[in-house]
């Protein structure tokens, strides 16, 4: 799992996702003052993002990265 998409078009640049990511995986970006997925393979899934952002525009998903793990 991880951040699979970030609307841009419905974000208000209030930069929470930035504020309240543990990893630093959403950057707001210089140029346009908009976030953007950094290090998204530093995502934890802990959720806060989506769960913390005003306009609900941030979505993290499953993805498949092909391996799978099992604990023993």
């Amino acid at each position: 799992m991880t951040i699979s998409n970030i609307d841009l078009e419905h974000c208000t640049k209030c930069s929470v996702c930035e504020d309240v990511c543990p990893n630093d995986v959403i950057r707001m970006d210089s140029q346009t003052g908009l976030p953007k997925i950094s290090y998204r393979e530093d995502c934890s899934v802990c959720f806060i993002c989506e769960e913390e952002c005003p306009e609900k525009v941030i979505t993290v998903e499953p993805t498949h990265s092909g391996i799978v793990t099992f604990p023993y």
